[in-house]
């Protein structure tokens, strides 16, 4: 990344353009151009191909971001994904395996951490799950993203915490499904088709209006930038949406669920 990004920051010096007119021309915004030529964001091809018709680069950045090595096209750590996760304008999220972070109480996000193998210690498990509680504050920005989440009825089956926090975990999935701009989603057992079987992931759509997934394994996690592959993950995630219950069918599900009437 810090090689592509010291190429733009020359190729825009090269052609006496600011940071800040760089960004204008390209439509972004000022922090992601100076992020980029800092090597702190990845160059996403569509944007590496605005440039180059920008600063008439003959197609060297888009050519630099695609035989980028691996290590750098696809980001090893979760704090990558929470960098554009701050600043997403929308978020497509399916689980199968822990309801979504931005939804998960304090108790329910500590037992997460706390069922980790290899363990965490105490300081650590607290720490994580205060990082994932300070990541639910994009849910009260003044204008937060639109979220869309497909979530597996056996993620609600799944009895982490005592019945209590199980309980008030499903009245805090029933407050944020209420919110504006949250549509939550249950695909449930009944369900004879499942677009989601090869595991979880998330679609962001960035301040720039560029599309990137994020996928979790047992062995790392994977910052997926390439057209193709996001198209891909698109694709199952609308059959997910569609294969799932409505989301007025999904609240009813969890107010049965609370024994409410």
């Amino acid at each position: 990344m810090k090689l592509v990004g010291k190429l733009v920051g020359l190729f825009r010096t090269a052609a006496a353009l600011t940071q800040a007119q760089l960004a204008v021309s390209a439509g972004v915004q000022v922090e992601t151009i100076a992020s980029i030529e800092q090597g702190r964001r990845t160059l996403l091809p569509d944007l590496a191909h605005r440039l180059d018709e920008l600063l008439d680069t003959k197609g060297a950045l888009a050519t630099a971001v695609e035989n980028m090595p691996e290590v750098d096209l696809i980001p090893a750590w979760a704090e990558q994904y929470m960098d554009l996760e701050r600043e997403a304008l929308a978020l497509s999220w399916f689980e199968n395996q822990v309801l979504p972070g931005l939804l998960q109480t304090e108790s329910y996000a500590e037992a997460v951490f706390r069922n980790r193998v290899p363990v965490f210690g105490a300081d650590e498990i607290a720490a994580q799950t205060a990082l994932r509680m300070e990541r639910q504050e994009i849910l009260r920005r003044p204008v937060p993203p639109t979220i869309s989440m497909v979530v597996w009825e056996a993620v609600l089956k799944l009895r982490l915490v005592s019945g209590d926090e199980h309980a008030r975990q499903l009245q805090h999935l029933l407050a944020c499904a209420r919110l504006p701009g949250v549509c939550l989603q249950i695909l449930p057992f009944a369900s004879t088709t499942h677009a989601g079987l090869n595991g979880p992931f998330t679609l962001l759509e960035t301040p720039d209006h560029q599309y990137v997934a994020y996928s979790e394994t047992q062995r790392g996690s994977h910052l997926v930038s390439d057209p193709t592959d996001v198209s891909i993950l698109t694709q199952k995630y609308a059959m997910l949406r569609a294969q799932a219950l409505s989301p007025e069918q999904t609240m009813r599900l969890l107010e049965r669920l609370l024994g409410e009437p």
